[in-house]
């Protein structure tokens, strides 16, 4: 029998044996507000197909090479449909259920936690993040003061080039400041903005991100991995143009190159800047008017400035897969390819709106940036790994941006943190063992409408958003707009059959259990924000139906080398038990291993319950799907974390995880505090399993 990919994955991390001279290299491209419908592989490919003249296309054609060598993602949902929220959701591995930052928290600190950056760290990568970061704490950066408390190099991340500041982003030539004024460039803490003449921002990206993987490559050999988190700020906001037409060759000896003159720091450093329209597009005509004897016109400058901006994209991951190829390390290099959330509707051009429905970027759904339909939603996600990939593999399950913290230290050989919402791809990519299935949930909050367009369904043109919740179950999606309460009901549509969410299932009879299923799923997977308060922030979380139940707990011994307390998918469970109390020092454990204990807790009465836990070791509570407390990442032994959740009277699911004390017999201590009693060890009594 042959052992899947995510089986070996797991014997090698359990042993030891995945050396860094297996592992891949990780590159992960973020663009910014590209729709799904903008890459020619997803949906410009079939408009120019039908060559209907009054629908205009763009081409792609570097990501469609990209996506016939790999993987396409078709069913990849972002984690927010705005760039704070979802690109700290892809950076913690966290829904937006538990992530830090929620709405529209632009600039706040990203918490200090697992992160892209340091759980590669630690599993022996050079790691790097270049391009838009706005996830670093609002302070102004002082020299001689570090008052950026999440500052990339700070959040795992050996080395950064770009905009600190979600601002900044809105500006795509940082030292003239065309249309948005100066912006500051920081390489680690450093500003560096006095000798970027002339520096269109994915350019700049891109030549620092080739030169910094040539460094890697040449500079150690290519025996340390690396992973490069390359985010760039096009094409949202203002739209602006190169300075000049791609350079010739790409890769190692052409493309973008970094020259590190003053003045000239890159190779398109050159000429006017905000001036150069892709020749696909400069002279572009379509059919304004939907009348074949009336003569075509001209495409509005926002549109050519756009096209020319998602070409640009375009060559400049071409020009990265070129240089993979040339330092011959495509191999065994990893590329995703993504977007943060749906198209957005801005060009901060005087008197020249920008609309998205002129390419139709939303592809074939409704709903753009700061939707939760799926138009806001899908990401146009491209994976190409040579080793694992197969060419032109389509995969079919859905997925969400922060199954790929998961997935990426599977890759590496080891499980991800336990606190991560999502879980390793590698199954669905390499078709090598059983895909777990992607929890798909997003809630956002916003107070405009969806575009009124006549490309949407009736019942989604001009929607007032406000609070906004969605969840995927199979090919169903639950949808609320303007939620009131816990009680609002969802629509439901199955999305497979009717991507633009026009027809409402929630009516039918056979939807019922699954209406029950969304209103009480959503609330057993989040924990409460004070910072982003829901109107179902309150609810009671639904007992369990269970029967069947002895007093005590289950526990399951792991054998575990991984710096943190991990999930337990791909760990072989070593030893098992049942218990009366939670007390891990009478469980009796070899060198390494760590402990689950799971069961149920009776809750006696419904309200709201706060969990504290003191531990001589690392630990983790977990209510249904809930993290309720987290005491892994940073935590000192002996210390008292806690969390507080909204719980109905009755069973409700639990899993304790608890790390090994190499010096002595380990300790846990649960307590609660409930509406009817104060502060108290967890009793016995309360604990209960199958």
């Amino acid at each position: 029998m042959i052992m899947g990919l995510g089986v070996k994955i797991a014997y090698a991390q359990e042993a030891g044996t995945m050396g860094n001279d297996q592992k891949p290299n990780i590159i992960f491209v973020l663009t910014d507000d590209l729709g799904y419908g903008d890459v020619g592989v997803f949906f410009q490919n079939q408009r120019q197909k039908i060559n209907d003249r009054s629908e205009p296309w763009v081409l792609t054609p570097n990501l469609d090479k990209m996506a016939s060598e790999g993987a396409l993602l078709p069913h990849h949902y972002a984690a927010a449909p705005v760039c704070a929220p979802s690109r700290a959701s892809l950076l913690s591995g966290l829904s937006q259920g538990h992530a830090n930052v929620r709405n529209n928290q632009f600039d706040k600190a990203l918490a200090d936690n697992h992160t892209m950056g340091n759980v590669l760290q630690k599993l022996g990568y050079t790691t790097a993040a270049i391009g838009k970061w706005g996830l670093m704490g609002s302070n102004k950066w002082s020299e001689g003061g570090d008052s950026w408390p999440a500052h990339p190099i700070d959040r795992g991340f050996d080395y950064y080039y770009g905009y600190m500041w979600h601002r900044d982003g809105h500006e795509h030539y940082p030292k003239e400041g065309l249309y948005r004024g100066a912006k500051e460039v920081y390489e680690n803490k450093t500003e560096v903005s006095k000798d970027l003449d002339k520096c269109y921002t994915g350019d700049l990206w891109t030549a620092v991100a080739k030169k910094w993987i040539v460094e890697q490559t040449k500079g150690k050999g290519g025996k340390q991995p690396f992973f490069m988190y390359l985010a760039f700020d096009t094409p949202h906001a203002v739209l602006e143009l190169p300075t000049q037409a791609y350079p010739d060759g790409g890769g190692l000896n052409g493309g973008l190159q970094w020259t590190g003159k003053p003045g000239q720091m890159i190779n398109t450093a050159s000429g006017t800047i905000d001036s150069w329209v892709h020749p696909d597009y400069s002279d572009a005509t379509y059919d304004h008017d939907n009348n074949e004897t009336t003569p075509e016109v001209a495409w509005p400058n926002v549109y050519k400035r756009y096209a020319t901006t998602t070409r640009r994209i375009d060559d400049q991951v071409g020009d990265i897969l070129k240089l993979l190829s040339d330092l011959n390390i495509d191999q065994n290099t990893l590329v995703v390819f993504s977007s943060d959330n749906g198209p957005s509707i801005e060009s901060y051009l005087d008197n020249e709106p920008y609309e998205a429905n002129f390419f139709n970027s939303f592809g074939p759904f409704d709903g753009i940036k700061r939707d939760v339909l799926e138009g806001g939603e899908r990401l146009p996600t491209i994976a190409k790994w040579p080793a694992q990939i197969k060419a032109g593999h389509v995969v079919k399950s859905p997925s969400i941006s922060y199954d790929w913290l998961p997935t990426f230290t599977a890759a590496a050989g080891t499980p991800a943190p336990v606190n991560s919402d999502g879980v390793s791809l590698l199954p669905s990519l390499t078709g090598q063992g059983d895909q777990q299935q992607s929890l798909i949930y997003v809630e956002y909050t916003q107070g405009q409408h969806t575009p009124n367009y006549d490309e949407f369904a009736p019942n989604n043109r001009g929607r007032l958003r406000k609070e906004m919740q969605m969840m995927r179950i199979g090919d169903l999606v639950g949808l609320r707009y303007d939620i009131k309460n816990a009680d609002d009901d969802f629509e439901i549509y199955n999305v497979i059959s009717d991507t633009q969410q026009a027809n409402n299932l929630a009516g039918n009879d056979y939807m019922k259990e699954l209406q029950q299923t969304f209103k009480e799923r959503v609330l057993q997977v989040r924990m409460p924000d004070a910072a982003a308060q829901r109107p179902y922030d309150n609810a009671a979380i639904t007992a369990s139906s269970v029967d069947g139940l002895i007093n005590g707990l289950s526990w399951t011994a792991y054998q575990n080398s991984a710096p943190w307390l991990p999930q337990l998918n791909l760990l072989p469970a070593t030893a098992m038990g049942k218990v009366t109390s939670l007390d891990p020092g009478g469980i009796k454990l070899n060198k390494g291993e760590l402990l689950l204990f799971e069961g149920y807790i009776n809750i006696p009465v419904d309200g709201e319950y706060t969990f504290s836990m003191k531990s001589e070791t690392k630990s983790f509570l977990k209510i249904h799907g809930a993290s309720v407390i987290d005491a892994d990442y940073g935590y000192e032994a002996g210390t008292i974390r806690e969390g507080s959740i909204t719980l109905e009277a009755g069973y409700h699911p639990i899993k304790i995880y608890c790390g090994r004390n190499p010096k002595s017999a380990s300790s846990l201590e649960l307590s609660w505090e409930g509406p009817s009693f104060s502060r108290t060890k967890v009793p016995e009594n309360a604990f209960f399993t199958k």
